[in-house]
């Protein structure tokens, strides 16, 4: 992604963009799947874990990043799609490869409808499947 286009991204939902925050919006935007911290550290050498986790903690709180935990209790990121205020209407499936520890997004399933209680207010909902991911199965010589 270009550098004046995340600037207009982070400014979009608020944020000033400074160095350590396009490095860290660069870093999710080019991996096709959400990043966990240790990833993003791995991908970030020039920057320290608490550097890292500080710009995502800020991107949570401004809707530049959505979160999912991967079963295993690792947080993972991912860039909202919404310009400006996020509606948290893109609600998808994640997937958690136990082969090679990676997860996915499987943004062509919606999220299933839960119906709660009375008295009960959701504010998030998470749905993870585990199980291994089609290259994994081909490495191994399974195939569907």
């Amino acid at each position: 992604m270009h550098s004046q286009d995340v600037v207009l991204r982070l400014e979009e939902k608020g944020i000033k963009p400074t160095a350590n925050r396009i490095l860290v919006y660069n870093a999710l935007a080019e991996n096709e799947r959400p990043q966990s911290l240790s990833d993003l550290e791995e991908l970030l050498v020039v920057m320290d874990k608490s550097s890292i986790f500080r710009v995502l903690a800020l991107f949570e709180e401004a809707d530049v990043v959505h979160t999912f935990t991967d079963g295993r209790g690792i947080i993972h990121y991912e860039l909202c799609g919404s310009h400006g205020a996020c509606s948290h209407d893109d609600g998808h499936v994640h997937f958690y490869c136990e082969t090679c520890r990676q997860s996915f997004c499987l943004t062509e399933e919606q999220l299933p409808a839960v119906s709660l209680p009375e008295g009960y207010t959701q504010h998030s909902l998470s749905y993870v499947v585990k199980g291994e991911c089609a290259k994994c199965r081909k490495r191994r010589g399974i195939s569907e």
